[in-house]
């Protein structure tokens, strides 16, 4: 089965700024990013059907049967069953929102595809999916729940390295899957509430406290001293210290300091300042208000507990204060005294109480140093996407006030 996950237009924009520089499906929740899962789950070529300005980078493989899922989905046994089923021609929907559909068709846009599904609408078998992201925050809530499935797929039928420093305190060592090449030194780890999984190269350094569930993925870190609590995801080469909970960190991000975040997202290339600090509960207790791209307004989360999410690239300076529910763009630099705005947009320089555009050119520089310091290239594609999205956020720069 040739797999081809799209992105539903709505929830595309509704999972900004997320989605600004890759498809829905390239967000990690859980030990690994949604595309990894069905890569798991079916053993199947994986493509993604995303927006022009995408395509080149992530590009759709065709074959003589194909599959279009939609690529908010978080795989499980009901949906995998049902999809495993389907017929030629047939499709499943879940609340007016595509979730597949099973076809020889080559269909090389998003609005084919949904005009196809608009004109069958009927004829879709409807399902119940909780897995579905429709808004950023389910990143972070439905993290413990992603967290556990990896970890039963990934360690099944495999045995973990074990943790074999004699000055590390290990609570429910079964609970534990440490890869190859990890190690710890001195720390207290305790899976008692959740497992705990250890990628490869990763390190876990002296008199850090860990609490499960946790992701702590390839060649990731948690610093001297940390206090990990429950449900956070840490991606590929981040660096990870002061206080934290119940947050997703997509990779090659740092927190490297003292400093408290909470129910927070931050994307990929970002750095937090030292002694930062995010809230995730407002003072009178009410529900979070986040601003919503879509509405180009703040709409209720829903949630009592929300923090900060940042998206790719985007850095903010030592001391920075965080409101409840705060959205930040893609390659802003926050910067000043006291709170920013509880939204700030994208190629931001500034964000207190003046701000300027942060130009590309220097956005670029910026880009190619942090880079080169991991071995990768940001290339002249990379630059092309950035260049597409500087030039479709201009009217929330220039509206923000």
């Amino acid at each position: 089965m040739n797999i081809i996950l799209f992105d539903e237009p709505l929830l595309k924009t509704r999972l900004l700024p997320f989605t600004f520089i890759r498809p829905v499906a390239a967000i990690r929740i859980g030990i690994l990013k949604i595309y990894e899962k069905w890569q798991m789950c079916i053993d199947s070529t994986v493509s993604f059907l995303t927006e022009p300005y995408l395509k080149e980078k992530f590009s759709p493989v065709y074959a003589e049967r194909n599959l279009y899922l939609n690529g908010a989905v978080c795989p499980n046994e009901n949906i995998l069953e049902i999809i495993k089923n389907l017929n030629e021609g047939q499709g499943l929907q879940a609340k007016g929102i595509l979730i597949a559909y099973k076809s020889s068709e080559i269909i090389t846009s998003l609005e084919e595809l949904i005009g196809i599904y608009h004109k069958n609408e009927k004829n879709f078998l409807t399902v119940r999916t909780e897995t579905i992201l429709q808004h950023p925050w389910q990143i972070f809530t439905g993290n413990k729940r992603e967290i556990e499935v990896d970890f039963t797929r990934l360690t099944h039928n495999r045995e973990s390295i074990g943790i074999d420093d004699p000055h590390t305190k290990v609570y429910y060592p079964e609970r534990i899957f440490v890869e190859e090449g990890a190690k710890t030194r001195a720390a207290i780890i305790n899976a008692e509430k959740g497992s705990i999984y250890i990628g490869k190269n990763a390190c876990i350094h002296e008199g850090a406290m860990v609490r499960g569930t946790l992701a702590l993925c390839d060649n990731a870190e948690i610093n001297m001293g940390a206090k990990i609590r429950g449900d956070n995801t840490f991606g590929p080469y981040c660096k990870i210290g002061g206080e934290v909970t119940n947050s997703v960190f997509f990779g090659f991000s740092n927190k490297g300091h003292d400093g408290y975040l909470g129910n927070a997202i931050i994307g990929e290339w970002c750095n937090i300042g030292a002694d930062s600090n995010s809230s995730n509960l407002k003072n009178n207790y009410s529900q979070v208000k986040v601003w919503d791209y879509k509405a180009a307004d703040y709409l209720p989360s829903g949630l009592q507990f929300c923090g900060l999410m940042m998206g790719d690239h985007s850095k903010c300076g030592i001391n920075t204060m965080f409101n409840t529910g705060t959205i930040v763009g893609i390659a802003a630099i926050i910067f000043g005294t006291g709170f920013p705005q509880k939204y700030i947009p994208s190629f931001t320089w500034g964000g207190i109480s003046n701000h300027e555009t942060f130009q590309l050119d220097k956005m670029f520089e910026l880009a190619e140093n942090v880079f080169t310091r991991k071995g990768k290239t940001f290339t002249d594609l990379d630059r092309a996407i950035f260049k597409h999205v500087f030039n479709v956020t201009k009217r929330f720069r220039e509206n923000a006030c």
